[in-house]
């Protein structure tokens, strides 16, 4: 009995695992449905209880949610972005700004730094799509667009943990974001096209204080909107509701 029991945990361990990689690859992406239990016990080979285990561990850590009638999809890209998720469920909105602005400040300087002439066509490329976005106005695809630019600078900064990090807690502001931006999109996110050509510039430059100054004073302008009485949402985290005429900014 207890080889059995051994054997049986080691083969849920190994979906598991083969579950995780799915998602940290991009196979299974974030905010898509994961295939259905029977073309999982196919594709894996394993038992139908098997994969219901594998399934529900994930579900516990955050990674995985089932949706009544719907199916289960990837919620978090790691368990530590699910930690990240749930902790931002908690935070008020200014909080999560305050972190962020940490977040991009540090990686706008190191990616002035550090950055490659890859790097910066990534972040060339990132910042037109962003541009694009807008024009179309669907918040989505604003959103989207915003975040990949942001992550670029991360990605440029050439600090795996800081990356990461960022990755996550952005995947965590998304709701927030979406609430807060409303539809149509704002006017006032237009001018936001300097604001973001400066930190570029100022990566190209390799000047790290201007990429620092340019990357704080971009979230500063949401931090104050923020303190803002009227501007303060009504809810936590990724339940964020406007109030009406908030200032907002990506």
């Amino acid at each position: 009995m207890p080889l059995r029991s051994t054997a049986r945990t080691s083969l849920v361990d190994l979906v598991i695992e083969q579950m995780e990689r799915l998602i940290a690859d991009g196979e299974w992406e974030v905010g898509t449905k994961i295939p259905a239990e029977p073309v999982l016990v196919e594709q894996l080979d394993v038992g139908r209880n098997t994969v219901r285990e594998a399934v529900r561990a994930l579900v516990h850590t955050g990674m995985l949610e089932p949706r009544q009638g719907d199916g289960t999809y990837v919620r978090a890209g790691s368990g530590f972005g699910a930690a990240v998720q749930r902790r931002l469920q908690r935070a008020e909105s200014l909080e999560a700004y305050e972190v962020r602005a940490s977040l991009e400040r540090d990686a706008a300087r190191y990616a002035a730094e550090r950055r490659t002439d890859e790097d910066l066509a990534a972040l060339r490329g990132a910042l037109a799509e962003r541009g694009r976005a807008w024009e179309s106005g669907e918040v989505a695809a604003f959103i989207d667009a915003d975040m990949r630019f942001h992550r670029a600078v991360a990605a440029a900064a050439h600090n795996s943990v800081l990356a990461e990090l960022y990755e996550h807690f952005s995947d965590a502001l998304r709701g927030t974001l979406q609430a807060v931006l409303g539809t149509p999109l704002p006017e006032a996110v237009r001018h936001q096209l300097d604001e973001h050509t400066a930190i570029v510039d100022a990566i190209e430059a390799r000047d790290a204080e201007a990429a620092e100054r340019a990357a704080l004073a971009h979230l500063t302008e949401a931090m104050n909107a923020l303190r803002e009485p009227a501007a303060q949402p009504r809810h936590r985290g990724g339940h964020t509701t406007p109030h009406p005429g908030d200032d907002t900014r990506a």
